[in-house]
């Protein structure tokens, strides 16, 4: 609107400039105060789980489908004796055959003397206990293997074994060379000390060939099953031995092939090191019933076994007392379980051994009070070094518990950092880069879906430190995880997890920049919307992914918009949730729901949802398609119309703010103008609400919508005119700024001006110039422009100030005018610059008229 002044310039009436017209940037900037902004939200909410399970309480695999959280674990549990690994390639054959005796030279033959039994009661004792110990000694993996005798407690042993020597010479032809060889005896524990000593001479006993030939001819044919070391002599080397030699291998005492190092290959400084140091403290685990005590034992081996460098699978006597340590897990003791575990863990178990005590690790890592003995016992150096050492896909389930421990322990503050610290992160992104190599149809595929629910929960906890997000952006894991996603898109729990992790880097700048750059990020989560749009916790996650994405730049909003279908996508969803929401129970002004501080689940999507749609507005062509559609502007209208900022104050808000951005395009077909009315009847209702941010969102609605005389003329009907009036008392920056841009609308009618004179409009004008000028130039170019339109008639209408509002408004403006004072104020450093471009080119020209037009 102009006057009929000649100097138009000079005096038409401030109003927003048609869409055509060419923009400064200071005149964008002010526009996008007014209409768009970017929404923010929460996080969506994340229930701590009562108990620490593998799988939490809404995983989608059922437990006949899963490793189980609760199990038994007792001492049987354990092999006494590791199977050796299998082996992959075949051996080649023998290019001869072995033969069990050495030639002969000359006619000397071997003489098997027949067996003599001792007729001396007190001599047939000796020979018993001889062999008695021959066997316990055998029992526990000396003479001979393991596989031979049980481990199991209070049971009868047997074993017989028989060797043919028909081919040997012999003197005696009629002497059957049939050895037939039982013992029977009960396991009372391991022997740690052996005091049994045979005396009985030689000649009493059986003359034998070799002790080997007790065990089956099977071991002798495949020596590499028998499961003796490398250390203990061949066949051969036996045969040479004179008859003294074998009887000697059978004193318990000193047997000359001893598994585990129990071998003639000992240095007298190692049997001394172990008779000193280790075989007192075995023998304080095998006698001690005090759980105090045993921890302190337990530590003491430790200590003992790392001090001698005896750790690992190359200690020769490790299988003696992995033993005792196995029988020990059946005390109900969760720190002697952890020490147990450090020291089975350092001995390098392998197979179903390593699966027991991960276990073990695992059952104890449950309880959320053993977080500071897992700490103290440096457990987590144990499970790392698993993951490091151990094959992946030779030991799945045992890393599915080891991880899992992970996972607990990563839920811990206190102990998250230690575990970054110490190559977590690094460990768990090069198993998901080996995963994400296993086909579909390998057999391995779906154990190892269960694994990357542990890795996959467990990164969830630690992104939560810098450190960790700069290791996942430097190892380019973002990648990985996205394919990941997209390869197990039917795993439900997965796909949850890794929404988890995307959810909170999206919340940081350079991590939602990684995730953009993926190219078919759009295309995926749309995807997983599709595919399961009714699992919650994976939809408003996903949605939340979108929103900061969309929030970045108008690339991001650009991209998602071209993704076919993805408008429609975010429709079938609004309207899903919005029905299961409008059905569902209303909350109470009283009762359980006074005190609501989490939103419903449908809710919680909605909010979400409607922040997409709010980003995506921002940008030009996608604002205005999205003003234009009928089905997106009726969902919003919907919310606003069952939903009250008092009861779901995020959802209304954010509806308001989307209504904002949308009403800023006056696009042909526009549905927001087109409902104008009615949504400014809508609004009332938050205007008169308690809400203050309610209220600030629906004065900017009111702000775009009252440059329509039909919206101007239901303001001043509604006396809303006085309720921005009085806003305007609130001393809030951007609350004074949205009142004050509905006043400046008012009047570019001069039928309307008449409204400042009422409520103390100008005096308030004013005393907002005076208090947030020098800081805010937006708003103070603002009230100029307002207190300009309300001025334009002031030579015919007579003085429009009082003499002291007028007074006090020359003082502001000369003041303002001034360069050095005006831009004396304490702004940021980054937008000096800004605010004194806007003050040369917005505020200098319109306070210089005005400050004109009242000194004449």
């Amino acid at each position: 609107m102009s006057s009929k002044n000649k100097n138009v310039e000079n005096s038409e009436a401030f109003y927003r400039p048609s869409l055509a017209v060419q923009k400064t940037s200071a005149e964008i900037i002010n526009e996008a105060r007014n209409a768009l902004r970017t929404l923010r939200t929460r996080r969506p909410f994340t229930p701590r789980e009562e108990q620490r399970k593998l799988f939490g309480s809404t995983s989608s695999r059922t437990p006949e489908n899963r490793p189980p959280s609760s199990f038994s674990l007792h001492a049987s549990s354990f092999e006494s004796v590791e199977p050796r690994p299998v082996s992959c390639a075949r051996l080649s054959p023998l290019d001869h055959k072995p033969k069990l005796l050495l030639p002969l030279s000359g006619n000397e033959e071997y003489h098997i003397s027949p067996c003599k039994i001792p007729v001396d009661p007190e001599e047939t004792g000796k020979v018993r206990n001889a062999r008695t110990c021959l066997f316990r000694t055998a029992s526990h993996g000396n003479l001979l293997n393991d596989k031979i005798f049980s481990s199991v407690e209070c049971k009868r042993l047997s074993f017989e074994g028989q060797a043919t020597l028909g081919d040997i010479p012999r003197s005696d032809e009629h002497f059957s060379a049939k050895l037939t060889v039982q013992s029977g005896f009960e396991d009372e524990g391991l022997p740690l000390a052996y005091e049994d000593k045979v005396e009985q001479a030689n000649s009493e006993m059986p003359e034998i060939t070799t002790p080997s030939q007790v065990i089956s001819k099977s071991d002798q044919d495949h020596p590499e099953k028998s499961g003796r070391p490398s250390s203990c002599p061949d066949n051969t080397n036996w045969i040479k031995a004179d008859p003294k030699t074998a009887i000697e291998a059978m004193d318990c005492c000193k047997p000359p092939c001893r598994e585990n190092n129990l071998g003639a290959n000992e240095t007298e400084e190692e049997e001394n090191y172990w008779n000193m140091r280790i075989l007192p403290i075995l023998h304080e685990l095998e006698t001690e019933v005090s759980v105090e005590n045993l921890c302190h034992a337990c530590d003491n081996l430790y200590q003992a076994l790392e001090d001698r460098n005896m750790l690992g699978k190359r200690f020769k006597r490790r299988t003696l007392f992995l033993k005792t340590l196995y029988k020990l897990c059946d005390i109900a003791s969760d720190p002697l379980g952890l020490k147990l575990a450090k020291i089975i863990l350092a001995l390098k178990v392998s197979g179903k051994n390593l699966l027991n005590v991960c276990k073990l690790v695992f059952k104890i890592s449950r309880n959320e009070k053993n977080d500071c003995l897992i700490q103290s016992n440096k457990i987590l150096d144990s499970l790392l070094e698993v993951l490091r050492a151990e094959d992946m896909q030779t030991n799945t389930e045992a890393f599915i518990y080891c991880i899992g421990a992970l996972k607990f322990i990563s839920g811990n503050t206190s102990l998250i950092h230690e575990m970054v610290n110490k190559g977590t992160v690094e460990i768990l992104l090069q198993f998901t880069k080996q995963i994400n190599l296993i086909n579909e149809n390998e057999a391995q595929f779906c154990s190892s879906g269960h694994l990357l629910v542990q890795l996959t929960a467990t990164l969830r906890n630690l992104v939560d430190l810098p450190q960790s997000r700069r290791k996942l952006l430097s190892y380019e894991a973002i990648p990985e995880l996205c394919l990941m996603m997209e390869r197990r898109m039917n795993d439900k729990d997965i796909c949850t997890n890794v929404a988890r992790i995307f959810s909170k880097l999206s919340s940081f700048n350079d991590c939602c920049s990684a995730l953009a750059d993926c190219s078919r990020c759009y295309i995926l989560f749309l995807a997983l919307l599709n595919k399961h749009p009714k699992k919650q916790d994976l939809v408003v996650r996903v949605i939340f992914i979108l929103g900061n994405l969309t929030a970045r730049n108008n690339q991001a909003r650009e991209q998602f918009f071209e993704v076919q279908g993805s408008i429609n996508t975010l429709i079938a969803l609004f309207q899903t949730h919005c029905g299961i929401d409008s059905n569902s129970k209303p909350c109470n002004d009283g009762g359980e729901f006074k005190n609501v501080k989490h939103p419903s689940e449908a809710e919680d999507v909605l909010i979400k949802l409607v922040r997409v749609i709010a980003n995506l507005s921002i940008h030009p062509s996608v604002g205005a398609s999205l003003a234009t559609n009928h089905q997106i502007v009726g969902l919003l209208i919907k919310v606003l119309e069952y939903k009250s900022v008092d009861k779901c104050e995020e959802l209304v808000i954010n509806t308001t703010a989307t209504i904002n951005n949308l009403s800023y395009y006056q696009v042909k077909n526009s549905v927001i103008l087109e409902k104008k009315c009615y949504i400014a009847e809508l609004l009332i209702k938050l205007l008169m609400s308690n809400n203050m941010d309610g209220i600030l969102e629906a004065v900017r609605v009111f702000g775009n919508l009252s440059q329509y005389d039909e919206i101007c003329d239901f303001i001043v009907q509604k006396n809303v005119y006085k309720f921005m009036i009085a806003l305007l008392d609130a001393k809030h920056q951007d609350v004074c700024f949205s009142a004050c841009g509905v006043l400046l609308n008012l009047t570019v009618d001069r039928s309307r001006r008449i409204i400042l004179n009422e409520e103390g409009a100008i005096k308030k004008l004013i005393d907002c110039l005076r208090d947030f000028g020098p800081s805010d130039w937006q708003l103070a170019c603002l009230i100029c422009k307002t207190l300009w339109n309300y001025s334009e008639n002031i030579t015919s209408a007579g003085p429009c100030l009082e003499e002291e509002d007028s007074n006090t408004l020359l003082i502001l403006l000369t003041s303002f005018l001034d360069e050095e004072l005006a831009l004396d104020y304490n702004f940021d450093s980054d937008l000096r610059d800004y605010h004194k471009l806007y003050w040369e080119s917005e505020f200098k020209p319109v306070a210089q008229k005005l400050l004109q037009r009242f000194q004449n």
